[in-house]
């Protein structure tokens, strides 16, 4: 399905938007604001943006931690002030302040994330199976990142979800470094989508840089998933422009990242490349670019104000109520 001139608007909108509130979180760890990490994904806002705006209001998602699923989770309708809130452990976060980066709303078919790297692709298998008893087409979509591909819980949860033809797409964000560590390092192959192979479910390579290109990717394996066709993976092809938390030395191994290379990706980053691609058909104009980079930066120092000025989540029994069950 083509995209309209109004969805390619909105997910160059929801890119910047994304890019925006990404940049407002790196200063307010360094400022203080954030007790914990924060782990940006300023270069691959294209591959959440893209393949969430095929989705259903009643499908799932598990955003995985790159970023924090901030470019899901925008997407799916979560409030901007509620994210900074939970960063900043305030009582208007989406998780009532109790979990700083792990983002979850339910009722926007946001569950949360495994404690554990690669603890999601067994979480998304569960959620597989009950939408597989619901009958009524809903898909799971996972993300995680190139380097939980080594993990058993990926072995185990696509053994399951093959098998029983589970509606779940795992999307791979090959941000080409795990941790430090490059992923020709690790991998004897070229594209991780070709663990697909040995469990007879499709696995597609897409250029995570082009929003429209991971968005008509993933529309197909929607598709399958909801026809109770089984499980696929789309592995996106993509580059974080950070290192891997902010604070932490930026390293290829044991030596700095190439500053060529991070420039490299820089001429391919996705908000660039789509501002472009709209600019040159005329789906946009200069000026309509410089006012949706204005009111994203308003709709952050707003958001980012309220939330500062939020109550602190300090509460005991709200806490042990949100952690425990009766």
């Amino acid at each position: 399905m083509k995209l309209t001139k109004e969805q390619k608007k909105k997910l160059y909108i929801d890119m910047v938007r994304v890019r925006k509130l990404d940049e407002f979180l790196v200063k307010a760890l360094f400022a203080g604001k954030i007790t914990l990490f924060y782990h940006s994904q300023q270069g691959q806002e294209a591959v959440g943006v893209g393949a969430c705006a095929s989705l259903r209001e009643d499908d799932y998602i598990f955003p995985g931690h790159r970023g924090h699923g901030i470019s899901k989770g925008l997407v799916r309708g979560m409030g901007v002030r509620s994210i900074f809130a939970e960063h900043y452990n305030k009582v208007t976060g989406c998780c009532r302040g109790i979990s700083s980066f792990h983002l979850a709303q339910i009722e926007l078919g946001i569950p949360g994330h495994g404690s554990c790297l690669g603890g999601d692709f067994v979480l998304a298998a569960g959620f597989g199976i009950a939408a597989e008893l619901r009958g009524k087409g809903q898909v799971v979509m996972c993300f995680q990142g190139d380097g939980t591909l080594g993990r058993g819980t990926f072995h185990e949860a696509m053994v399951m979800a093959s098998k029983r033809k589970l509606p779940v797409i795992y999307v791979i964000e090959n941000n080409k470094y795990q941790v430090s560590v490059p992923v020709e390092e690790i991998w004897p192959m070229e594209n991780l989508a070709d663990l697909a192979l040995g469990y007879h479910v499709p696995g597609v390579v897409v250029d995570g840089q082009d929003v429209i290109a991971v968005n008509e990717a993933v529309q197909p394996l929607i598709d399958r998933a909801r026809k109770g066709e089984g499980p696929s993976i789309l592995e996106c092809k993509t580059y974080r422009n950070r290192p891997h938390a902010e604070g932490f030395n930026d390293l290829r191994i044991n030596v700095p990242r190439p500053q060529e290379e991070i420039n490299a990706w820089l001429e391919r980053d996705p908000i660039k490349l789509f501002g472009e691609r709209l600019l040159k058909e005329g789906t946009l104009t200069q000026a309509e670019i410089k006012r949706i980079d204005l009111e994203a930066t308003k709709e952050m120092e707003e958001a980012d104000r309220l939330a500062t000025e939020d109550p602190i989540q300090n509460d005991p029994e709200v806490i042990h109520k949100l952690l425990y069950a009766d």
